[in-house]
């Protein structure tokens, strides 16, 4: 079995002609977020080289671990909807919602709603955590976006969501699934303090150590980082991808390429980070890192992976 995933995050599309009108949606946080977006975001970029880099690397599925927004307009929402379909039906694409689309809260109509179809799991009831199957791999998605106050980029999950966890992590591990985890946040300490921190990681990371995943997918800090958490008989890899969409601040745009394949004693992972070349805006891939996952739990890597 084999299968390939790439896994892009913090898009921050441009926000579409008139989405800001009324001015009147720009107020409190919200207007906190169109300055920053003003200072960092502004610049157009075009998405046609990473549009095309994707195509070229022909993965399976693609996951999307959040922040398609910068405001948490209605015309945002709209317009990523549009960007998604342009990357490919929900059977092969699935995203979860970061902290810039909850920047203030919105009806489900409204706002995250619109791209309902790519975060459709197999089971009816609350949207999140939701389970899709794709061959051997199970994508289990969280949502860490709520609104916060203005300063805070944090995220949480809250009980619901972390209650509803192990029943999912439990049936695809009885089928000898490999369980990639997708949350905005990672669930680990990172920049940004607790200004930018999941806040109920510990209560994440207790149900990851009790029921186990295979990886952990997230993105928000806008840079390749990567670590690890306890899980039930070994670390769990978390591993986070560069901003995909870059508008000249925060290094280079980038996304990662994953090549999952069952071996006889667990699971092989090729991680390939592929970094946009500023001089001629071309996405390169630096070297892959091998990732060797063991059934009884537990990783190694062929590379020595950055410390957070």
């Amino acid at each position: 079995m084999s299968f390939s995933l790439a896994h892009l995050s913090d898009l921050h599309l441009p926000v579409p002609p008139g989405a800001i009108r009324p001015l009147s949606q720009l107020a409190g946080k919200r207007l906190l977020a169109y300055f920053a977006w003003r200072r960092k975001r502004r610049r157009a970029v075009s998405a046609a080289a990473l549009l095309a880099d994707l195509a070229a690397a022909g993965a399976e599925h693609l996951a999307i671990t959040g922040d398609l927004t910068n405001l948490a307009l209605p015309g945002e929402f709209a317009a990523a909807r549009d960007w998604l379909a342009a990357l490919g039906p929900p059977e092969r694409v699935t995203v979860v919602p970061g902290n810039h689309d909850a920047t203030v809260p919105l009806p489900w109509a409204s706002g995250i709603g619109h791209w309902a179809p790519w975060m459709a799991g197999e089971a009816t009831g609350a949207p999140f955590p939701f389970l899709r199957r794709r061959g051997a791999v199970a994508l289990i998605g969280l949502s860490s976006a709520a609104p916060t106050p203005p300063g805070s980029a944090a995220g949480r999950l809250g009980a619901a969501q972390l209650s509803a966890l192990p029943g999912l992590l439990d049936a695809a591990g009885r089928e000898g699934l490999f369980r990639i985890v997708m949350v905005h946040h990672p669930p680990l300490p990172g920049p940004g303090g607790r200004r930018k921190a999941l806040s109920d990681r510990a209560a994440l990371c207790a149900v990851l150590a009790r029921h186990g995943a295979e990886l952990v997918l997230h993105g928000h800090h806008h840079r390749p980082l990567r670590g690890e958490v306890p899980g039930p008989r070994g670390p769990i890899p978390v591993l986070g991808p560069p901003q995909a969409l870059a508008a000249g601040h925060g290094g280079p745009a980038g996304w990662q390429m994953l090549r999952i394949t069952r071996e006889a004693e667990g699971w092989r992972v090729a991680v390939e980070l592929r970094m946009q070349d500023l001089s001629d805006g071309v996405f390169r891939a630096a070297p892959a890192t091998i990732l060797r996952i063991s059934s009884g739990g537990g990783w190694s890597s062929a590379i020595p992976l950055a410390a957070r």
